[in-house]
């Protein structure tokens, strides 16, 4: 499956790749084959389960945990943050951590700044989503990178989603971080690949 927002690019290359043959600009046209068949493998959009354990909170995107942070080290009620690098390689659909309503959605324009820094997560493009349920709220922030220069979200503030459900995409290579409130069990780790949907990245404590 490819997610739609893929077909743009595919039939564009496929395109120039036709006419390119017809012309004889072998060289182009070979290009232009690679380059949507790259476009298709990036914007593939595989089927995921959620695991069904009610305490899990599943990671929103593919991709390697790169840091694990407390916001206010000094304050023990401080929530945590936890950031996935999102490689070109990787699937680039968003899905919901947990069950619940969507809270809020804020879109901040911003910076383009490597994914993999840190400082991306302040001051890079990015869509920051609250979730909220069962009586907890968990944010997570879609960051443009270098090359990710649009982020999309397709849900709106008061719809409800399903834990693992998809609910959007960063093109190209990104980052999304996600903040979890005191009290979650932290159960990923730095260097960790994950994946959207299914890896359990925290649990909420029974």
């Amino acid at each position: 499956m490819i997610a739609r927002d893929g077909y743009p690019y595919i039939v564009a290359l496929a395109v120039i790749a036709g006419i390119s043959f017809v012309i004889d600009w072998r060289g182009l046209a070979t290009g232009a084959l690679i380059g949507a068949a790259f476009m298709a493998f990036f914007f593939r959009d595989p089927e995921r389960s959620a695991p069904e354990d009610q305490q899990a909170i599943v990671s929103p995107a593919d991709g390697r945990v790169v840091r694990i942070r407390s916001l206010h080290p000094d304050n023990p009620s401080s929530p945590v943050q936890i950031s996935i690098f999102l490689s070109l390689f990787d699937v680039h659909i968003n899905r919901a951590p947990i069950s619940g309503r969507i809270k809020d959605v804020t879109y901040r324009r911003g910076a383009f700044k490597a994914a993999f820094r840190d400082v991306a997560s302040e001051v890079n493009e990015q869509s920051v989503v609250t979730v909220e349920g069962d009586g907890l709220e968990i944010t997570f922030k879609q960051i443009a990178g270098v090359l990710a220069r649009r982020v999309v979200f397709r849900k709106r503030v008061g719809e409800w989603v399903r834990k693992g459900e998809r609910v959007g995409l960063i093109k190209f290579g990104s980052r999304v971080d996600v903040i979890l409130p005191s009290g979650v069990h932290v159960v990923t780790r730095v260097g960790e690949k994950v994946y959207g949907g299914t890896s359990i990245i925290a649990r909420i404590p029974s």
